[in-house]
């Protein structure tokens, strides 16, 4: 790994960490030198996880738990300090795509179960978070929001506007702590090639594809070098940014 992008000696955190983008980056930082905490409401697919990071030599620790309670997500925080030795860097990826249909076919409880899980939930670990990092004068946050943030997708408004509020937030928190050693940034992927795929009917990712200069879907260990990048020191004078990974959808 190049050394440019060392994290020996660092604690990451990576929320839907048993999968897709989250497994890929907390592969490709465990690669890189850290030790990974892995947070995923699925317990054996978090067991399997902190099994692959420990085979590639780094300490691991499994946090199966649901981000929308507050004391959990706190409980965690306390918990990834105290078996870890520390907290330096957040990856937000735990997400879900919530029912494809149109805004009249949508029910409130289905609004309000996205945004909660999608924005509340991450929102709750950047407040966590940021308790260790300011403590400590450093750390590096990288909440994955989406394209659908930025140019909203049909049939899927919930999941649109919980990205949509993922950047906004990133953008607020990231001037909060700009005059710290704490950056936050965002990422905006189009479609990536991962389970979270299983959710979108056909339509509609054929729709999202046909938006895509590059013509095809995105790879999770594409997203997971630039993830790396923003965990790492060098990303010193970036924060508040949303990064477009889009294969040329969005430029701006």
């Amino acid at each position: 790994m190049n050394k440019h992008f060392d994290l020996s000696g660092r604690v990451a955190v990576i929320t839907g960490g048993a999968r897709g983008i989250g497994l890929a980056a907390a592969q490709r930082m465990a690669d890189a030198g850290a030790d990974i905490a892995v947070v995923d409401r699925d317990a054996d697919a978090t067991a399997a996880a902190v099994q692959d990071i420990e085979a590639r030599g780094r300490r691991a620790l499994g946090c199966p738990i649901e981000l929308t309670d507050e004391q959990a997500v706190a409980s965690m925080t306390d918990e990834v300090v105290e078996k870890l030795g520390g907290y330096h860097i957040l990856v937000c990826a735990a997400a879900i795509v919530g029912r494809n249909a149109f805004a009249w076919e949508t029910t409130a409880e289905e609004w309000r179960n996205v945004l909660e899980i999608n924005t509340t939930a991450l929102w709750l670990c950047n407040r966590e978070a940021l308790r260790p990092m300011r403590a400590q004068d450093y750390g590096r946050i990288v909440n994955i929001a989406s394209i659908a943030g930025k140019e909203g997708n049909p049939k899927l408004g919930p999941y649109s506007a919980s990205k949509a509020a993922v950047i906004g937030m990133t953008k607020s928190l990231g001037k909060e702590v700009a005059d710290t050693g704490i950056r936050i940034n965002s990422i905006a992927p189009a479609v990536i090639q991962t389970p979270m795929l299983d959710q979108v009917n056909q339509e509609t990712i054929d729709y999202m594809v046909s938006k895509i200069p590059v013509g095809r879907t995105g790879k999770t260990d594409e997203v997971a070098a630039l993830v790396h990048y923003l965990a790492s020191d060098e990303c010193g004078f970036s924060t508040g940014a949303c990064f477009d990974i889009s294969g040329g959808r969005a430029t701006y």
